[in-house]
């Protein structure tokens, strides 16, 4: 007979910042921000809610590391590349971060002490659109333009109320039928020769949207730098 052997508990794993803020990303990705709590949170990682104050100072610094645990997530623009496509590629890199994580939507601008990954990235932006040709002033406004498209978008697409396209064609088919196509001729129109078609996406917008800020940023630019070298020209004369 086998003498018994006191069971060993399982050793736990040192509580840390990044524990606390992945915790923290996952409770918010499945119930938002808003019943977010230091107890909750201490609930999650099994342990007592006063444990988490030394890795975090409050819930406002709790907020900053999850943005930019979001912020770390997101491609960087590769410094050699062209400045459009890196700006695509990170204009598709922030939606895919924005799908994972709605709640963060509207807290990405909202920090006051933004974290290391979110510098790194809003200085990668910058310094793409700056090795691409654009003026400190240019630089500025393809940027505002560039985010301001991209999470009105997400914002937009998180609130709607379907996610497949199965479920778009079922909304869709809902309200055409409330639809007297003899009072909404074009709103009829779109949605039986475009929205219930085969192989709709409306995410698809989305590249389109993107591609269109694109171009015209690039009109914008050169632009911009023809009117610059006129003045110079004329300021030499």
């Amino acid at each position: 007979m086998r003498p018994q052997t006191k069971a060993t508990a399982e050793p736990r794993i040192p509580l840390n910042r990044e524990r606390v803020l992945r915790a923290a990303v996952a409770l918010a990705d499945d119930s938002g921000t808003g019943s977010l709590s230091m107890r909750k949170l201490g609930d999650a990682l099994g342990v007592e809610a006063m444990s988490l104050y030394n890795h975090v100072a409050n819930k406002g610094d709790l907020l900053d590391g999850m943005v930019d645990f979001v912020f770390s997530e997101i491609d960087l623009p590769a410094g050699g590349a062209d400045w459009k496509t890196s700006m695509h590629q990170r204009a598709v890199s922030v939606r895919r971060a924005l799908a994972r994580h709605p709640w963060a939507i509207g807290l990405m601008e909202s920090r006051t002490s933004p974290g290391p990954a979110t510098l790194r990235h809003h200085d990668a932006v910058i310094g793409s659109l700056r090795r691409g040709g654009f003026s400190i002033e240019m630089a500025a406004h393809a940027y505002s333009v560039l985010d301001s498209y991209i999470y009105g978008f997400a914002l937009q697409e998180a609130s709607l109320p379907f996610d497949t396209a199965e479920e778009t064609a079922d909304v869709a088919e809902t309200i055409f039928k409330q639809l007297p196509p003899d009072e909404y001729p074009y709103l009829s129109e779109l949605t039986v020769e475009h929205v219930l078609q085969p192989g709709y996406d409306y995410g698809n917008e989305y590249e389109f949207g993107l591609d269109l800020i694109l171009d015209g940023l690039e009109r914008a630019r050169d632009t911009a730098r023809s009117r610059s070298a006129s003045v110079r020209r004329r300021a030499n004369r």
